[in-house]
């Protein structure tokens, strides 16, 4: 590769970096350990490509600078656990976006194929839900009570086991990822056709907005989680397939590390959506205006938290950037 080529390549991203460490922004000493190391081994790439160069001797200063800023940080601090999700994962997920969007994609692509399915194929909800679920949810129906499995079980257990259940299927779309990203995928599949299916069979029954303002009480955390540790999957998987400047290995590593990431943010979104299912989902006799305000409440806190809060952090650090490379021109 052409030096220019580059250092066009990746040139924002040690600017970016320069950034960091001359405003002294306060990140977590983990990632300013993994932008260390990338710009280490572009440092190697440079040393080996271009000896004696310009770009060799702004690196060496840049890999210097934030070698002492990791020393200077390696105490962990005691807010360890707040600043990974105020800082240190939105910063992080905000190269993650793409994948996010692929797996959203996915996901709605089948949650249309189910419900699909379901208008054309009989049998279709029988054999993706089973025929003890669908005639458990028939003769609830026909007792006037058609959300009544949700009330079968104590409130604790019920909430303790839906929580644990999530993680697992979480679990699995993130560890699918390995087979480069096609296990997520299937995940991601499997899920949507299910879900596309069930909101069908209750929109064939007449009650459509009946289970939609019931099971979205905790369905729209617990949905937006599971894509979002199928993004997870999607980060670890092109670990694998798009290595970048860095060594295949390495790659893989940092989107195993990445992945993991992301799969611990999810963790206190489905305790929430545990609760909701357990405790409040249960009380089908509350009004549409409080359900649809729990609903909406949820959807905007996924949207800010994942989408929103690090497109914004992004923006600042890029304004600091900017700044940091005006005030050097005028100098």
């Amino acid at each position: 590769m052409r030096e220019a080529a580059f250092v066009k390549q990746n040139k924002d991203k040690w600017l970016e970096f320069e950034s960091v460490l001359a405003n002294k922004i306060n990140i977590d000493p983990d990632l300013l350990s993994d932008l260390y190391i990338e710009v280490t081994d572009h440092l190697s790439y440079a040393k080996t490509f271009y000896k004696n160069s310009n770009t060799e001797r702004y690196l060496n200063q840049l890999a210097s600078s934030a070698h002492q800023n990791i020393y200077k940080t390696k105490k962990e601090p005691k807010n360890r656990l707040i600043s990974f999700f105020k800082t240190e994962f939105p910063t992080m997920f905000y190269q993650h976006q793409r994948e996010l969007l692929i797996t959203f994609l996915t996901f709605t692509l089948f949650v249309i194929v189910g419900a699909f399915s379901a208008a054309n194929e009989g049998d279709f909800v029988r054999s993706f839900l089973g025929d003890g679920y669908v005639n458990m949810t028939l003769e609830n129906i026909k007792k006037g009570d058609p959300m009544a499995v949700y009330k079968q079980q104590g409130e604790f257990n019920m909430f303790l086991g839906i929580t644990l259940n999530n993680i697992k299927v979480a679990l699995f779309a993130f560890g699918y990822g390995i087979m480069l990203g096609v296990g997520t995928l299937y995940i991601m599949m499997q899920n949507g056709i299910m879900l596309g299916s069930f909101q069908y069979f209750f929109y064939e029954q007449g009650l459509l907005w009946e289970s939609a303002r019931t099971i979205w009480i905790h369905g729209t955390i617990e949905i937006s989680v599971i894509v979002i540790a199928g993004c997870a999957g999607l980060v670890m998987g092109n670990g694998i397939l798009f290595t970048g400047t860095l060594p295949r290995l390495e790659s893989f590593k940092r989107g195993v590390i990445n992945g993991l990431k992301i799969l611990m943010s999810t963790i206190p979104f489905f305790i929430i959506a545990g609760f909701l299912e357990g405790f409040v989902t249960r009380h089908t006799e509350m009004p549409d205006w409080l359900a649809i305000l729990i609903i909406g409440g949820s959807l905007a806190l996924i949207l800010f938290y994942y989408v929103i809060y690090p497109i914004q952090l992004h923006r600042k650090l890029k304004k600091l950037t900017e700044f940091k490379n005006t005030i050097e021109l005028t100098n």
